[in-house]
């Protein structure tokens, strides 16, 4: 393939969706913790309504995926196992365009596969990354990519951290995004203190912002300025309904959520639509006040599929959402 645009870096996984009965489950508040509870009958049969069955999903692929559909060369790192699901895996990514030059296939390995829980408009995952030995891949001169899209990989991955600091030392002209996930979250700050110093763009949530820093602030222009001290350039920070902000080191700008056609679907991958549009913005020359409009677009219509990945827009879709957006659906500077 000719030079990558954007590399991403992390975990592939198959989603299996299973479509809980409204009157199967219920929500409960946690006396513990500010997230709620999903609960069901211990110990019964319960009915549910569909499954359905997604290859090819996860942060990083999610967001490869997302940057192959607005027109950029896109190309994926990550570890698969020699089974069917990592042939379906495979076959789904060249299907949507993504290089998978730099997919390692472990023998005798399994794939990724997670149990997506989904109830009403949201979803509770059940998670399990396989034990791979990960590897940075050999990327030739001419491949070079001119960004790289960190995010979510597994507990035997600490040392491919080490590996991409190296890479970019080496290529100083390589721009790194940062979404963090679970993982590497939980890793805390001292053992990715070199990776929030080469970060161009921070993409997060307000909770994950709070838990990174250790922070119980609640004010977003104090977690943007504690999230710039670590390192990164620009920090974005999506708040929910809120809507999102978005920062420089110099302008804080907050920006509104996309209106809703119709009542989110599914709610899986519209933190990964948002990061991947808004880095995509910025690697295509855009300025922040333009990946703040873009970004909420394809939030809003990943939700209204199922998947992560079935309501990624294209440049040209994304463009008539614009059209037609409403006349206070603008960034403003706070």
């Amino acid at each position: 393939m000719s030079r990558i645009d954007i590399l991403s870096v992390g975990d592939i996984v198959t989603d299996a969706f299973i479509k809980l009965l409204p009157t199967e489950a219920e929500i409960k508040r946690s006396p513990h913790d500010h997230h709620p509870l999903l609960c069901m009958t211990y110990g019964s049969k319960i009915p549910f309504e569909e499954a359905i069955i997604i290859n090819g999903v996860g942060n990083s692929p999610n967001a490869a995926v997302c940057f192959a559909e607005l027109g950029l060369n896109s190309a994926l790192v990550t570890n698969i196992g020699d089974d069917l699901v990592g042939k379906d895996t495979l076959r789904v990514l060249k299907h949507k365009k993504v290089s998978t030059e730099f997919v390692k296939i472990h023998n005798s390995k399994h794939s990724n596969y997670h149990y997506v829980l989904w109830y009403k408009d949201d979803r509770t995952i059940l998670i399990k990354h396989e034990s791979y030995k990960y590897h940075w891949p050999k990327i030739a001169a001419y491949q070079k990519p001119r960004w790289l899209y960190l995010s979510s990989i597994g507990e035997s991955a600490e040392n491919m951290h080490n590996d991409i600091i190296d890479y970019l030392k080496a290529n100083p002209d390589v721009k790194l995004a940062f979404q963090p996930g679970t993982y590497q979250m939980k890793l805390g700050l001292k053992k990715l203190r070199k990776i929030y110093l080469k970060t161009e763009i921070f993409c997060c949530n307000k909770d994950e912002a709070q838990f990174i820093t250790g922070s119980t602030a609640t004010n977003i222009k104090k977690l943007i300025k504690l999230l710039h001290s670590l390192g990164p350039k620009i920090v974005v920070i999506t708040d929910g309904p809120k809507g999102s902000f978005a920062s420089d080191g110099t302008s804080i700008y907050k920006m509104p959520n996309y209106p809703d056609p119709a009542p989110p679907f599914e709610r899986t991958g519209a933190g990964d639509a948002y990061s991947a549009t808004f880095t995509a913005a910025i690697a295509l020359g855009e300025d922040i006040q333009t990946a703040l409009k873009w970004a909420p677009i394809n939030a809003m219509s990943v939700v209204q599929k199922i998947g992560a990945q079935a309501g990624l827009l294209s440049r040209a879709q994304l463009a008539n959402y614009l059209k037609q957006a409403p006349k206070n659906y603008k960034p403003v500077k706070i």
